[in-house]
This record gives C-alpha cells, structure tokens and sequence, in this order.
C-alpha cells in the first residue's frame, strides 16, 4: 500500500507557508490607455484589451468564465465578463480606453457597463458591426 507519512505541527505550518498561491499577478506590460473590443453575438460575449497599437494585453469570454450552454448569451454573463477584465486592467494600470462593439447580441450593453463599473474613464465609443451593402446573390430565375 505505501509508506504513511506522519506530519508534525512544525512541518505543517512551513508546508502551508509554501503552498499559499499569489493572489494578485503582476501584469507584464504597465499601459495608461488601450482600445477595448467588444464582439456580442447571441450565443457568447467577448471582450478584447490592446493597447493602442493593436497588441492584445488580456481577454475574457462568458465561456471562459464558466457559463455554458444558453446562459453565455444573457447580458447578467456579459456583464460578468466586464467586471472580469476591468480587474485585469486596473492591474496593468489602464486609465482610460477606446471601445470598439461589433455584433448585435444581448451582452452589448452589460458588457460596457461592467468594464465602467470599476471606474475606467471611456474615451469613445465605436459601432463597427458589419453590415451587408447589397445582400446575398439572388437565386437564378426558374426555368420552365
């Protein structure tokens, strides 16, 4: 069966010591401003930090997070996933973004919301969902 190991009072106190994660990351990158995307479809809701040159400095989605199924659609994950990656950015020190939404699931509001809740200043804001200009190709006229 094994060998049974007996721990004594000193040992646990040091193993404890060692094992204690760090509750907060220490980001890589110190950044003031960046652009936040924003792409909500009905089925999930993701968020995007980069700086202002487009390099992505963190991401969250409703997925990621651990909604599944129906639920990564609702605006309360949306919101969720902003809160989330405001935390992420007040770590690396973010100010002020630009937001760029794109899609026209339920989560775009919350999701806005969410990331504001924490006290980011939000420069603008960008509409940039992709619209059709002329449709798709219609079918060939019937032959009879």
């Amino acid at each position: 069966m094994g060998k049974k190991t007996i721990i004594t009072k000193e040992e646990n106190s040091e193993v404890a010591k060692e094992k204690v994660p760090a509750t907060v990351a220490v980001p890589k990158k110190k950044v003031s401003a960046g652009v936040l995307n924003i792409e909500a479809t009905f089925n999930n809701t993701k968020l995007t930090l980069a700086d202002k040159s487009g390099n992505t400095l963190a991401w969250s989605s409703a997925g990621s997070i651990g909604f599944s199924g129906t639920k990564k659609g609702t605006p309360f994950a949306a919101s969720k996933v902003g809160d989330s990656l405001a935390e992420k950015a007040l770590t690396m020190g973010i100010k002020e973004v630009d937001v760029v939404i794109r899609g026209v699931g339920p989560g775009r509001e919350p999701a806005l919301r969410g990331f504001m809740g924490r006290g980011i200043e939000i420069s603008s804001i960008h509409d940039s969902t992709p619209i059709p200009h002329n449709g798709p190709k219609l079918p060939k006229p019937r032959r009879v």
